[in-house]
């Protein structure tokens, strides 16, 4: 197994705060989400950004993984967990459990032999002796609801997600827990949302980030604009700006007594002058506009 550098994944200084993470992170996750992306290895580089992720973002496994990389390990080199690290509470502790689909979207041996999963043990007992576990599911799944699959002690249980489920709302499985004793005990799943590469939320309403050129922006333009439930058109009115806010209404995670809307933010972009006609157009707009950004 080899040793993994979060921070060199995502491109940042292991001095990075939440921002820059976050930043990197969603830049990276659009650059090679596999639905978008054609680059080559494109679905591995967004696994191991997506893991990358998953521990700086979370200040107990960076502080963690942190106190590790001081040992001095570099990308690549054979890794063996030290003693005292790994297996049951390390991190947060707790038994955590990922989509489980058959492949796909699974972190690597050197996440799970750190931060545990749901192959292994580690299960937290609650009060009454109930199991309680961190289940990780996808905003999709959260939007729509549906079927599960997870691992417990050798055995497989499907796990019904309601659409419109929160984080921190908890799933019972009745029996599903410890075994032994007088009777079985429950399973307590907690829920949490997974990163998502294109979206955040916020309560019931779904964030996201709309990149446009610098002419439509100025101009108008109808664009098409993913969303938990598909591809819906968007009008973008003329002389929008960074960071002007559109609404979708309804588009966000289900919920009463109404639906979440989805908030598409504005991110104008300029494209880079390549050529020597592309660098006098840019000169002409100079001439034309008696623009300075600093005033607005």
């Amino acid at each position: 197994m080899q040793f993994k550098d979060y921070y060199e994944t995502l491109g940042v200084e292991p001095t990075a705060g939440e921002a820059e993470i976050k930043t990197a992170y969603r830049r990276l996750a659009r650059k090679y989400h596999p639905d978008v992306s054609k680059e080559k290895g494109a679905e591995e580089r967004f696994k191991a950004v997506n893991e990358a992720y998953e521990v700086l973002r979370d200040k107990d496994k960076r502080a963690e993984y942190d106190q590790l990389r001081a040992h001095g390990y570099r990308p690549g080199e054979e890794f063996r967990p030290p003693p005292g690290f790994g297996g049951p509470g390390f991190g947060g502790g707790g038994f955590r459990f990922e989509q489980d689909f058959g492949g796909g979207g699974g972190f690597s041996d050197f996440f799970e032999s750190l931060f545990g999963g749901g192959r292994g043990p580690g299960r937290a007992q609650a009060p009454q002796g109930d199991v309680r576990a961190t289940l990780s599911v996808s905003l999709e799944q959260a939007h729509a609801g549906g079927k599960q699959r997870i691992s417990i002690d050798g055995r497989t249980l499907e796990v019904n997600i309601p659409a419109g489920i929160a984080p921190g709302q908890v799933i019972r499985l009745a029996g599903q827990g410890r075994r032994g004793g007088p009777r079985p005990s429950d399973l307590l799943l907690e829920v949490e949302y997974r990163p998502h590469a294109q979206f955040e939320v916020d309560g019931r309403n779904v964030l996201y980030t709309l990149p446009l050129a610098p002419w439509q922006a100025a101009l108008g333009t109808t664009v098409s604009v993913p969303t938990l439930g598909g591809p819906v058109e968007l009008r973008v009115p003329p002389d929008s700006d960074t960071g002007r806010k559109l609404r979708l209404r309804g588009r966000g995670l289900p919920g009463k007594p109404a639906p979440g809307d989805q908030i598409v933010e504005i991110e104008v972009r300029a494209p880079k002058a390549s050529t020597d006609a592309q660098k006098d157009l840019y000169r002409q707009m100079a001439d034309a506009f008696d623009f300075d950004p600093g005033r607005g």
